[in-house]
């Protein structure tokens, strides 16, 4: 059974930097593409970042709006995806999702199934004030 467990949310001035964790568990880390999808209230749930393993490099995704100002890597020895936001603006407050599975990660696009993907996180508060 995949599970997704993310940490690391809180509250913030804007300007700050959080580092959110997501752990992975339920199978073999790394065989999936993973990543960061974040949802306002009122608006759509939306790709932040996203990440596939391929053989000799990762492809990375980035929403243009956190482009240079995000980070996603993985550590594998620890079954971990992280997302490192800095210069964080209250535009970036959200509830803050891990996925994983095939789906669509913005334009990284991961096995048959299209749309979102399939396995989610319980998720995490990001709160940036002004």
């Amino acid at each position: 059974q995949v599970q997704l467990t993310e940490s690391g949310g809180g509250s913030v001035q804007a300007g700050g930097s959080l580092r959110l964790s997501c752990v992975a568990s339920g199978y073999t880390f790394g065989a999936y593409c993973m990543g960061w999808f974040r949802q306002a209230p009122g608006k759509e749930r939306e790709p932040v970042a996203g990440i596939k393993p391929e053989r000799s490099y990762r492809e990375t995704y980035y929403a243009d709006s956190v482009k240079g100002r995000f980070t996603i890597s993985q550590d594998d020895a620890k079954s971990t995806l992280y997302l490192e936001m800095n210069s964080l603006t209250p535009d970036d407050t959200a509830m803050y999702y891990c996925a994983a599975g095939g789906g669509d990660y913005g334009t990284v696009q991961c096995g048959p199934k299209r749309g979102l993907p399939h396995y989610w996180g319980q998720g995490t508060q990001v709160t940036v004030s002004s």
